[in-house]
């Protein structure tokens, strides 16, 4: 019996021995085929990253996710099977979780790959299961690239469908859909993160591009010598040589070229002033009227002594910005003292150097001429730089500025006199093609006044003339044309003027000239002409014989007279109830002539020798008293001009009458008609 006990004992201890083994072949069967399937979808994430597809390590981790649940949940069937008191906590799928989530965003590929040999291994594996079996399906991360918690896979591997690979494989049905599904979720989320990177990386270089593009901008030079950039605080600016410019093109200022002679000497040869302990002048000022040449003489400096010529206007050094002023003085100064020996030429001066007020409005209004004086002559030494300033209105200027030690010396540069505009003339006359038989003196004796920019205009303009009219060569015709163009404005021959308005106009230009012809110490007639030009729709225009250097109270008076003789005509011929508004600007300048007298010349007897010019701090009475000395002087003038009038009232019918039927007259012609003689026919 009890042998018999034993065998059922044996045969069912083999029994049950078989029944595990069976087990555990049936586990290790379902563990081979869920290694297969998860190399199946290692195999479609390797194709799917051929072209440098961005493969987020989440999505590596799920794929681990899966072989670890699988081979925990096939030990817990066999455990089960072999152990029926296991609890059922032991079949749970593992959360998918991320990288970050998982606080591994930072390892290595050696420490990835280490971590996935852990994951694949299973918590309860048999003795008998071979490692190496398991060593086959760990992923390697050697071949793969990390970057900011991303693998990518270098190309050349061929491309494999995912049809052939679920073909090859020939997996269930159920997992062919959780593989597609898997698969296309994948490859989407590596699309957008892809598209997500272009676009940073697209921007960053518009970015960079942009920075270099305004970075070669600042360092293109405008101009001349202008500011590389008008905005910021590190503008530069780039001297010039001007080698084609010298004394020789300088005409009609030969004292302020001699007074710039020494500049010039100094910066040719130094030695020669410091050898006996002298020093130049720091800064040249130059004072004129505009278009005398003060930036031509400044130019002819720099380029006599052949050194860099640095060039700003005064305008330039303001803006909106505070301090930003200062700075491009700074910077200005900075890049000359580099250079020197040289000449820094600052036009318009006064806009920049004008007098430091206490302004609430602007308090930081005086940064920077505070600069230029520190620059010019403050703590630390300047030398070897010239500065040379020009303006029209040096009473406007600082005094810290136009002292000793910044601006030594003030050059006078006037309008240039007969002999001036003569030479000046003959350097413009040799650039056109000119008549031989033009005498340049007898032009410059009748442009009294002009400075050298009016005469190259006066030139300019006569060569436009005989350009249009086709003719060869300029005369002394075109060249009459320009100056009285100059004088009276241009024709305006398409303006229509009725009979009336002209009749008028003619008898009030002729006023004009009758009291010009007969005042003694007047100024001779130029031209008289009834043809509208500019604003006006006559006028007489006269010059003196000689240039003026002063005038008398006689030629001051003479002035009012001729002033005051169109509206004088118009009231004899026409009565004082058609009197015309065209004597307006007349009375103007007859005014200012006579404020003048009061209280600027002291040639009023009542007042005497004594100025005036606040009229707003003097009393009531002292007002009071210039203005009746004002309206004496002009009713005398406009009684003195009506008796004139009136004794040559046959000159001044015949000059009208002429005037209607040439419409404008010279002064030979004008002088022809007031002695009675015929005029030759036109």
């Amino acid at each position: 019996m009890e042998h018999l006990a034993m065998e059922e004992s044996s045969h069912s201890v083999s029994a049950a021995r078989g029944n595990i083994n069976e087990q555990i072949a049936t586990a290790l069967l379902r563990l081979q085929h869920d290694m297969a399937t998860v190399l199946d979808r290692l195999q479609a994430l390797e194709a799917l990253t051929l072209s440098q597809v961005t493969l987020p390590l989440s999505h590596l981790i799920n794929i681990l996710h899966t072989v670890k649940s699988s081979v925990g949940s096939s030990s817990s069937s066999t455990s089960r099977k072999h152990n029926e008191h296991a609890s059922d906590s032991e079949h749970r799928t593992e959360p998918m979780l991320n990288l970050r989530e998982l606080g591994l965003s930072d390892l290595g590929a050696q420490q990835l790959d280490e971590l996935a040999s852990r994951m694949v291994q299973c918590p309860c594996q048999p003795r008998g299961f071979p490692g190496s079996t398991l060593h086959l399906f760990r992923l390697s991360v050697q071949s793969y690239s990390t970057g900011q918690g991303f693998l990518t896979r270098d190309k050349g591997v061929e491309v494999e469908s995912l049809d052939s690979i679920l073909k090859n494989r020939n997996l269930p049905n159920g997992q062919q859909d959780a593989f597609k599904r898997g698969f296309a979720e994948g490859f989407l989320k590596a699309q957008a993160l892809t598209q997500r990177t272009q676009g940073r990386r697209t921007r960053l270089i518009l970015l960079v591009l942009l920075l270099v593009g305004l970075y070669g901008i600042s360092k293109t030079p405008f101009i001349s010598v202008r500011f590389r950039t008008t905005s910021g605080l590190d503008s530069a600016v780039d001297p010039v040589q001007m080698k084609n410019v010298t004394f020789e093109h300088v005409k009609g200022v030969e004292e302020a070229k001699n007074e710039l002679q020494e500049v010039v000497e100094f910066l040719k040869n130094p030695q020669k002033f410091t050898v006996l302990g002298g020093k130049l002048p720091k800064g040249v000022l130059l004072v004129g009227p505009p278009g005398t040449g003060k930036t031509l003489l400044a130019r002819a400096v720099a380029g006599e002594a052949d050194v860099p010529f640095y060039y700003a206007s005064g305008s330039e050094f303001d803006e909106m910005f505070v301090g930003v002023g200062a700075s491009r003085i700074r910077n200005l100064f900075r890049e000359a003292k580099g250079n020197a020996p040289c000449v820094i030429f600052i036009d318009e001066l006064d806009s920049v150097g004008g007098k430091r007020i206490e302004s609430p409005m602007h308090p930081y209004s005086r940064q920077t001429i505070n600069q230029l004086l520190a620059e010019m002559d403050g703590f630390k030494p300047n030398e070897g730089v010239i500065i040379i300033g020009a303006t029209n209105f040096p009473e406007a200027l600082d005094n810290a500025l136009i002292r000793p030690g910044r601006f030594d010396m003030q050059v006078t540069v006037p309008k240039p006199d007969v002999k001036g505009r003569t030479e000046i003339i003959n350097w413009y006359l040799k650039k056109i093609k000119v008549d031989p038989a033009i005498e340049a003196n007898i032009i410059a004796r009748g442009t009294v006044g002009f400075s050298g920019a009016d005469l190259e205009n006066l030139v300019n303009q006569a060569a436009l003339k005989a350009a249009v009219d086709g003719k060869d060569m300029v005369t002394l015709k075109e060249l009459e044309f320009a100056k009285d163009k100059i004088l009276m404005g241009p024709e305006r021959r398409s303006a229509e003027i009725d009979k009336k308005n002209k009749l008028i106009t003619a008898y009030h230009e002729s006023g004009h000239a009758i009291v010009a012809y007969y005042t003694k110490d007047a100024m001779p007639i130029n031209k008289a002409t009834i043809m509208p030009r500019g604003p006006s729709l006559g006028h007489v225009s006269m010059l003196p014989e000689n240039d003026r250097w002063s005038e008398t109270r006689s030629q001051l008076l003479a002035q009012m007279d001729v002033s005051m003789g169109g509206r004088v005509a118009e009231e004899i011929i026409f009565g004082h109830d058609y009197i015309t508004t065209g004597a307006s600007s007349d009375f103007d300048s007859a005014t200012k002539i006579a404020k003048m007298m009061v209280t600027r010349f002291g040639m009023c007897e009542k007042l005497g020798v004594m100025t005036y010019t606040d009229m707003t701090a003097q009393s009531p009475e002292t007002q009071a008293a210039v203005e009746h000395e004002v309206r004496v002087l002009l009713k005398e003038s406009y009684e003195r001009a009506k008796a004139l009038l009136k004794s040559h009232a046959k000159e001044h019918k015949n000059l009208a009458d002429a005037l209607l039927m040439y419409e404008t007259l010279d002064a030979k012609e004008i002088q022809l008609v007031l002695e009675g003689k015929a005029l030759e026919t036109r």
